[in-house]
């Protein structure tokens, strides 16, 4: 039996402990008090115009952003499974928050996020978290790209300072409208995004330290302040922002608005609960740390009510931010509290001053947010996987442009699961002589063989063996290899033979793990791949020709490789 077995199983009620508890029982000094505002600090300087560009996209007010960030933030932070994890509005829900503001109005949407929080709540409380590796990789970067393509196309109004009563909500719609008011361009907002898109872009290549977002913005207002240029601001179309936090206040909650509001409560609840995994996963890959998706679930569940009740957008943690959070230096959830407080205070300090801002710089804010939302270089990379998945990208994208958020995702995870199914048929047609599902066997007559590829092991070697399809529901087995051998070995090979199929999502896992293997020095040798696994990962930049990563015929050729030479 393996040391996991033998291994006492920790209490259920440990997989709901904030992250902040854990942080506080390992002591907590000066020092990181210093490292965490600091960092909190940083983050609120990007959070501050972020927030008020994704409410103002999202078709609300620039304040509901504001105070999303403060309250939704802290309690994230202060409750969450991830030591490092930012939370606020996202882009990924202003396609989301728009369409239901537009249907059901603004309480509507109030109520939604409330639904939403407590289906949170349920799905942590029900261990869910872990579910997020069954989403595929296409599915992801397909709905993500669509809904960065929607972010941009709502801005277009504000980039060229058009005059239009309504913007309409579907997508062809919404250009046409935009070209029955192409007469109607305004050069001075033109000009504005323009300088401020220049200016955010500039910034990122020459000096990244700097908040080029925060800078961008108030240069723009500045600018607007002083030549007197015709172009709309907050304060013309708002009236500015309140200098007050809101009182909570309950919905009106009846059985029917209940019933109407429940598939956009279960949209935000799954784009919530998806995203912020998701960030949580970029955050351990950033810091070699571990999250609690089950606590990180609650937590978000959490502070969507606590949101809702303050009047407040939907919230999850947000991928940028919390990449901005770990770069300045932060130690412990502390700098997501902190990164709350400091938005709170500028937004009593400065809204004042807010009325200045113009919207074009705000658009140019969210253009920089569509182009990082659209991962161009990952859409790229899956167009060069095989057919199905490339199938599934398209047709995630296309469905969230032209038609809806929800049936992209339900489409592209049903097309994934068919897709599997019939590779997995032919899988077993071809090779009966591999088992896909192992039965169980009793341990005193099972073979021992199994038992022998350690003995061999030269010092400072580890192995790893893999067995069934590396695809989207398993892919997420290599992540725990690491973290369970302790000290990093010089060389780590992964004996491959039985692993008869794999997809975009195996190989991006794949790629994850040689990175941290590289990350620890560690090089890995896939030992015993088959031909048509070779081709795929061949085909989508694994040749063999990286230092940190080579190909074995076998596992013994594996070893004889890393003797010395006689």
């Amino acid at each position: 039996m393996s040391e996991g077995t033998h291994r006492a199983r920790a209490p259920i009620w440990h997989l709901f402990v904030p992250k902040l508890i854990t942080v506080l029982r390992e002591g907590y000094g000066v020092a990181d008090l210093r490292s965490d505002a600091i960092a909190g600090l940083t983050v609120a300087i990007v959070a501050l115009p972020l927030a008020m560009a994704l409410a103002i996209a999202s078709g609300t007010t620039p304040d509901k952003g504001l105070l999303t960030a403060v309250i939704a933030g802290f309690l994230i932070s202060a409750l969450g499974g991830s030591r490092l994890q930012i939370g606020g509005p996202t882009g990924a829900f202003v396609v989301v928050v728009f369409n239901v503001i537009q249907q059901h109005g603004y309480d509507g949407l109030v109520l939604a996020t409330l639904m939403a929080g407590l289906i949170l709540m349920v799905g942590g409380f029900a261990r869910l978290g872990t579910w997020i590796k069954y989403i595929p990789e296409p599915v992801v970067t397909g709905f993500t790209a669509g809904i960065a393509v929607i972010i941009f196309s709502s801005q277009v109004k504000d980039l060229l300072g058009l005059s239009m009563e309504k913007v309409p909500a579907e997508f062809i719609e919404k250009w046409e409208s935009f070209w029955s008011a192409r007469d109607t361009l305004n050069l001075s907002a033109v000009v504005v995004a323009g300088v401020a898109l220049a200016v955010i872009i500039g910034l990122r290549r020459f000096a990244p330290r700097l908040p080029g977002f925060l800078i961008a913005v108030v240069g723009a207002s500045i600018a607007v302040y002083l030549l007197h240029l015709p172009v709309e601001t907050i304060g013309s179309k708002f009236g500015g922002i309140p200098d007050t936090l809101p009182s909570p206040v309950m919905p009106s909650i009846t059985l029917a608005r209940l019933a109407e509001l429940a598939p956009s409560a279960f949209t935000i609840a799954f784009l919530a609960g998806v995203e912020s995994l998701l960030s949580a996963v970029v955050a351990d890959g950033m810091t070699g740390r571990r999250h609690r998706s089950n606590c990180e679930l609650v937590a978000q569940g959490v502070a969507n009510v606590a949101s809702a009740l303050f009047g407040g957008m939907p919230a999850t943690g947000a991928i940028a931010r919390t990449a901005t959070n770990i770069k300045s230096g932060a130690r412990s959830p502390v700098a997501g509290m902190l990164h709350a407080v400091f938005v709170l205070m500028f937004m009593l300090v400065l809204a004042p001053l807010a009325v200045f801002v113009p919207l074009a710089s705000l658009g140019a804010v969210l253009v920089i947010v569509a182009w990082n939302m659209s991962e161009v270089h990952k859409f790229r990379h899956l167009m060069r996987a095989p057919l199905g998945d490339r199938a599934v990208l398209i047709l995630t994208f296309g469905l969230t442009v032209l038609v809806d958020l929800t049936v992209a995702i339900e489409v592209g995870v049903v097309l994934a699961a068919i897709l599997f199914m019939h590779r997995m048929a032919e899988v077993v047609s071809i090779q009966q002589g591999i088992q896909i599902i192992e039965e169980d066997v009793d341990d005193f007559t099972r073979p021992r063989t199994g038992y022998t590829q350690r003995a061999a092991l030269p010092k400072g070697v580890e192995v790893f063996q893999l067995r069934g399809p590396l695809f989207f529901g398993s892919a997420g087995r290599l992540a725990d290899v690491l973290d369970s051998i302790g000290t990093p070995p010089r060389v780590f090979i992964l004996r491959m033979r039985e692993v008869p199929m794999i997809d975009a999502t195996g190989v991006a896992a794949l790629g994850d793990f040689v990175k941290r293997c590289k990350a620890h020095g560690t090089m890995v040798i896939a030992a015993g791949v088959q031909p048509s696994l070779r081709t795929v990962l061949t085909s989508m930049g694994f040749d063999g020709s990286q230092p940190s990563l080579r190909f074995a015929d076998s596992f013994e050729v594996a070893l004889a490789s890393l003797q010395p030479a006689p």
